[in-house]
C-alpha cells in the first residue's frame, strides 16, 4: 500500500480503518454469541430424528419389573379348515369313553404357509385351414390368456409391492422371486412390469385426488428425493381417509398451485413454511408440534421469561385437542377463549434474552393460527399425519437411495397415494394394489 503524502490522506485511511474495525468487531461478537447457543437437536428443532444423539444408558442389568398377566395370540377368525378330536379313553384310568358325549374343552390354532410354487398355464391355440373358403383360422385365446406379458395380476401386484412398500432393490427382488416362488425373472421384466402399472395407478391417483379436493380440509408436508443427480421433493396432501404424494423438483408455492387448481379448501393445516400458507379460503391451522420444538431451543438459550410458560400453553392446548370427542361444543369455546387470555398473558412479558425477543416477534405474526383447530372438530393441532404419511418415504430413500428416472419417482407417489389412502380405508395394501391393478377405484370405507 501507498504511504499517504499529507495529513488529510492519513485521516482518510484512519477512518476507513475504524469503520473495518467496528465492522469486524460487530462480526466477532455475533460469532462469540453463536458459540453460546444450545445445538440444533431433533428435541428443540425441525432436524430429522436420524441425526439426532441419544445419550449413552447404564450397561448395568435392570430389575425385573413386576410380572404382567400372561398373553396370547388370539384365535383367527376365519381359519381355512377345523379339525375336530374326540377322546377314545380316559387319561386317568385308561378307560374306553368313544361312546360319550363330548364337549370342546379346549381349542387353538396351527398357522402353515404352503409351498409357493408358480402356477404356469401354457396356451396352446389350435388353427387350421378351412374347407370352405381355404383360408387359415386360428383358435381366439380364453379371458385372461391373452398373448403379451406372460406374468399374471397376482403376480404382479407381489412385485410391485415388494418393491414400493418393502422398498426392495430390484437385484435383490430378482433373487427373492427365485428363492421364494421359485420363478426366474430378469431386472428388465420387473422393470417392465412396473411400467406397465404406471398408467392404472395413476388413474386411481385422480380418484383419490378428486375425493380429496371434495372436502373442505387439506393437510400438507414435503421431505427430500432423489431423482438421477438432482434433488426433488415429495410432497402430501391428505385428509381423512384420502393422501395423493406428489414428486416435484421444486419446493415452491407452484407446487400447491399446480395441484389445487382453481380449487382452495376452507381450512388447511401444515408447518409454517411459506409455500404452505395462504392456500386457505376461512383459516389456516400451524402446526404446534413444530411450535413446541422452537420454544424449547428458546428455553434450552436460556429464555426463562416466556418460553417456559408458552410450551405449558401449546401442550394444554394439544391436550385439549386429544378430547374433543368428550367435550361439547360450548365447552371448547370456553377453552379457546381461555387459551387467547393465557397468550395474552405471556405476550404482555418482556423476555431477557434474544432468543424469547425472536420467539416472540415469531408468535405476533401468526398466533392467530394457533387454537383454529379447538373449534373445528375436523382439524388437528398438529401435522403428525402428514409426517407419518412421509416416514414410509423417508425410509425407503435411505434403502433405495432415490430414482434413476423421472418415471420412477413419479410412479412411486402415484403407489403410495394408493397404499396410503389404503391404509387409511383399513385395505391392506397388497389387496389395494390388486384392485388398482384390476383399474377399479379404492372402495370407501363406511
Amino acid at each position: 500500500m501507498t504511504e499517504p503524502t499529507d495529513l488529510p490522506d492519513k485521516d482518510a485511511l484512519i477512518a476507513a480503518l475504524m469503520a473495518r474495525i467496528e465492522v469486524l468487531t460487530a462480526r466477532v461478537a455475533e460469532l462469540e454469541a453463536r458459540l453460546n447457543l444450545p445445538p440444533k437437536t431433533p428435541d428443540n428443532s425441525s432436524v430429522p430424528p436420524s441425526k439426532g444423539q441419544k445419550p449413552s444408558g447404564s450397561s448395568a442389568p435392570k430389575s425385573k419389573a413386576k410380572p404382567h398377566p400372561g398373553s396370547h395370540r388370539a384365535l383367527h377368525p376365519n381359519p381355512t379348515s377345523k379339525r375336530e378330536v374326540l377322546a377314545m379313553s380316559c387319561t386317568g384310568c385308561g378307560a374306553d369313553v368313544s361312546g360319550v358325549e363330548q364337549s370342546v374343552c379346549e381349542e387353538y390354532d396351527r398357522v402353515e404357509i404352503p409351498m409357493i410354487e408358480p402356477e404356469v398355464t401354457r396356451v396352446l391355440l389350435h388353427g387350421g385351414v378351412c374347407p370352405c373358403c381355404a383360408g387359415r383360422f386360428k383358435a381366439a385365446p380364453p379371458a385372461g390368456l391373452e398373448r403379451g406379458s406372460p406374468f399374471g395380476p397376482n403376480l404382479r401386484a407381489f412385485v410391485i409391492y415388494l418393491r414400493s412398500v418393502q422398498g426392495i432393490p430390484l437385484a435383490r427382488l430378482r433373487g427373492v422371486m427365485s428363492d421364494m416362488f421359485g420363478l426366474e425373472i430378469s431386472e428388465g421384466a420387473l422393470v417392465n412390469i412396473l411400467a406397465a402399472a404406471a398408467r392404472p395407478f395413476a388413474a386411481v391417483t385422480e380418484h383419490i385426488k378428486a375425493r380429496l379436493l371434495a372436502g373442505t380440509a387439506i393437510a400438507s408436508d414435503e421431505t427430500g428425493l432423489r431423482v438421477g443427480k438432482a434433488n426433488w421433493w415429495l410432497w402430501v396432501f391428505h385428509h381423512a381417509d384420502s393422501a395423493v404424494f406428489v414428486a416435484d423438483k421444486h419446493r415452491s408455492k407452484a407446487v400447491v398451485e399446480r395441484f389445487l387448481g382453481d380449487h382452495r379448501p376452507d381450512y388447511w393445516i401444515s408447518d409454517r413454511y411459506s409455500a404452505q400458507m395462504g392456500w386457505a379460503t376461512r383459516e389456516h391451522q400451524v402446526c404446534l408440534s413444530h411450535l413446541i420444538r422452537d420454544v424449547q431451543y428458546a428455553i434450552d438459550a436460556g429464555d426463562a421469561v416466556s418460553a417456559p410458560g408458552l410450551k405449558g400453553l401449546l401442550k394444554r392446548a394439544c391436550a385439549i385437542g386429544r378430547r374433543r370427542d368428550r367435550l361439547t361444543d360450548a365447552t371448547l369455546k370456553s377453552h379457546e377463549a381461555d387459551l387467547d387470555r393465557r397468550l395474552d398473558r405471556l405476550m404482555a412479558l418482556t423476555p431477557s434474552h434474544k432468543a424469547g425477543i425472536k420467539l416472540q416477534t415469531m408468535i405476533r405474526k401468526c398466533r392467530r393460527h394457533f387454537f383454529v383447530f379447538v373449534q373445528n372438530r375436523d382439524l388437528s393441532a398438529t401435522n403428525n399425519g402428514s409426517e407419518r404419511s412421509l416416514r414410509p418415504c423417508a425410509v425407503y430413500r435411505k434403502i433405495t437411495n432415490g430414482f434413476r428416472s423421472q418415471w420412477g419417482a413419479a410412479l412411486y407417489a402415484d403407489i403410495r397415494s394408493v397404499v396410503e389412502s389404503a391404509r387409511r380405508r383399513s385395505i391392506r395394501a397388497i389387496d389395494a394394489i390388486r384392485i388398482t391393478l384390476d383399474e377399479l377405484p379404492l372402495p370407501i370405507g363406511t
